[in-house]
């Protein structure tokens, strides 16, 4: 029976000229309801034109307007008010027309051609027939799909027994057209174990891994998958939660709480497969926002690569501290547009400018720091894929180096006070271009901080992996598995520490406040995550089984990868701030005109396309730079040697 439904609502849509085909027949069977229907009575049908005749001219009207009115042209399955209007005027006009013809005729002839109660029952017939069939044929599909929605929908129970969860199984139940198929809510308390809601039970039993109670529940009530409001539960129970699912073969759903319902989507949308992010061991960050404000409210604030991952969350937290105005600068005009058509949207009192530039234009950041008179700029502009800065040194060098020396010597110039730099853990021992570029960077300001002094104050900021960021590993698994597979995975034991972009851009704005100049801030970033158990989770979470439905393969380390990232070099040379997720690294600070030398020399280097003279250059300003997995790991050997 479900394999009939399923094909008949796979038949393609009744054409156009079979609805009007069977139009045609429903008034030819009208006009014959209303000739026999009249036949017994005693009024008596006019003579002038034989019967066949006026039936061909009556039926002949309605088609005219069945043309005119195109009623023929809506799917059926689908009608709507507009097409059963469509029909009805078609009905009407006919039987006006015709009535119509008729007097005119009276009028020059005498006599009468169509009795004027025929005409009123054969539209009253016509009408109703037409009308009849729309409704059958809609009534009728309606009833297949949702006999075919119950038999596949998912079977699932609710985690958890409050406002939210009962909040949601309402909505599940009222909802005929959701997916999901509410069977009743799991709950830990035994003392809710006699209960219904909603009329449906409750399960109280633990919810873990090793739990039988609950296997042997998704056996007897054949479950699909549980729901969970993800935003009332730490992070300890979603994973416990997650791992009773996964180890007995259930999908995990997860729902926002009610009040953050979009209104504007219906709840199907908002019901999704909880995702690799809840499920990483992270607590909140409390930020001082007091201080926050105070050092950011009524200023003017420049954001290099304002359009990216990290630079537009930086602008949208600051938004919220009342700046004077925000410079949103990129050389991606696209991604600067949508920041410019969002910002609109979500701040429509923030004053700010969306300037499209690049970093290594001196010359056109020369004007831009003239026109704004900044006090303060937040540094995000960098290359930041690894293998292909590997491929492209020269880009290195000209954005993560000479673009960060066009704006810090801008930033003494135009006497701003604070210059907040977006590092990375990459710096730290780096094995390859880009971590090399953005420790000569940090070098840079450091050392300018020294040359200068206190003003302006030159603060570095350094973190690990952010989720969700343009090119990171999560949502390039996640295409993958979207596409069917297979997952690629570096290397067994590679390691990443990670943290949400919100998460990294509190701190950023946080380290902002405390720097007096010169350091390099580093955020706590929780424990690392194995890379090959994200990608096993990951495909668990999607409903699938790894190396089964979606293969993963090792494909080697990329070029200049390494195995575990660092985000110190030395774990001693750290001092606590009164933040516990933020800690200053007392990294030594080189001599400026050192550094800058050897920069001018990386820099002529890049105007010969030789990569291997960039690097040689590179590696003697960072003298702890040692490729790895890389072309330019010759340069170490003879290095060594």
């Amino acid at each position: 029976m479900r394999t009939k439904t399923i094909c008949l609502l796979n038949q393609r849509y009744l054409p156009r000229w079979a609805v009007f085909m069977i139009d045609i027949l429903i008034c030819v069977v009208s006009f014959g309801m209303a000739y026999f229907i009249l036949d017994g009575t005693p009024l008596k049908f006019q003579k002038v034109w034989p019967t066949p005749v006026r039936a061909a001219f009556i039926i002949g009207a309605n088609v005219y307007f069945f043309y005119m009115l195109r009623t023929y042209a809506g799917i059926v399955r689908h009608s709507t008010f507009t097409d059963v209007f469509r029909v009805a005027a078609a009905s009407f006009l006919t039987a006006l027309s015709v009535v119509i013809f008729n007097m005119a005729y009276f009028a020059v002839s005498g006599e009468k051609i169509f009795l004027t109660t025929g005409i009123l029952l054969y539209m009253f017939f016509s009408f109703t027939l037409m009308l009849f069939f729309r409704i059958v044929v809609k009534e009728s599909y309606q009833y297949l799909r949702r006999m075919n929605n119950s038999s596949l929908k998912k079977r699932v129970a609710i985690v958890g027994m409050d406002n939210q969860t009962i909040s949601l199984g309402r909505a599940l139940t009222t909802e005929s057209d959701l997916s999901f198929h509410l069977i009743g809510f799991l709950t830990e308390n035994s003392s809710n174990k006699s209960l219904s809601i909603m009329g449906k039970p409750v399960f109280s039993l633990p919810i873990n891994k090793d739990s039988l109670q609950f296997a042997e529940l998704i056996k007897k009530h054949q479950l699909d998958g549980v729901l969970m409001v993800r935003d009332s539960l730490s992070v300890s129970e979603t994973n416990e939660i997650v791992e009773a699912c996964l180890a007995n073969s259930i999908e995990v759903f997860n729902v926002p709480l009610v009040e953050n319902w979009n209104k504007k989507e219906d709840i199907q949308t908002q019901i999704k497969h909880i995702e690799i992010e809840d499920l990483l061991d992270r607590r909140p960050i409390e930020i001082d926002t007091e201080i926050i404000k105070d050092d950011l409210e009524h200023k003017t604030i420049l954001v290099t690569g304002g359009a990216g991952s990290i630079g537009s969350e930086i602008v949208k937290q600051l938004a919220v501290f009342n700046p004077s105005e925000i410079v949103v600068l990129d050389n991606a005009e696209t991604a600067l547009y949508e920041m410019e058509l969002y910002l609109n949207s979500a701040f429509p009192d923030l004053k700010f400018s969306t300037v499209l530039a690049d970093v290594r234009n001196v010359e056109r950041l020369e004007m831009i720091f003239s026109t704004y008179k900044f006090d303060m700029v937040y540094h995000a502009a960098a290359y930041k894929h690894v293998p292909m800065i590997e491929k492209n040194p020269h880009e290195a060098v000209g954005v993560n180096i000479c673009g960060t020396v066009n704006l810090a010597n801008l930033s003494v110039q135009h006497g701003i006070d604070k210059f907040v730099m977006i590092s990375t853990d990459k710096a730290v021992n780096p094995t390859n271009v880009m971590g090399a570029s953005k420790r000569a960077a940090e070098m840079y300001v450091q050392s300018l901080q020294e040359k200068i002094g206190t003003h302006p104050r030159f603060i570095t900021t350094r973190f690990g992996n952010v989720l969700g960021s343009n090119g990171s590993v999560i949502p390039y698994f996640r295409k993958q598995i979207a596409a069917g597979g297979p997952v690629t995975v570096t290397h067994k034991e590679i390691i990443r520490y990670f943290m949400t972009i919100p998460e990294a851009c509190q701190l950023v704005l946080q380290a902002g406040t405390m720097g007096k100049g010169g350091e390099i801030f580093i955020f706590d970033m929780g424990k690392p995550v194995k890379i090959l158990d994200m990608a096993e989770r990951m495909i668990l979470l999607s409903g699938l089984k790894p190396y089964k439905d979606i293969d993963i393969q090792i494909i080697g380390l990329r070029p200049g990868e390494k195995l575990y990232e660092e985000l110190l070099s030395d774990t001693s040379q750290t001092l606590p701030t009164y933040h516990s997720k933020i800690m200053v690294s007392k990294v030594h600070s080189e001599n400026f005109s050192s550094v800058s030398e050897k920069i001018q020399a990386i820099v002529n280097a890049t105007s010969k396309n030789k990569k291997m003279d960039v690097v040689i250059r590179l590696k003697e300003l960072v003298p702890e730079y040692v490729s790895q997995n890389s072309e330019f790991q010759i340069l170490d050997v003879h290095h060594q040697n």
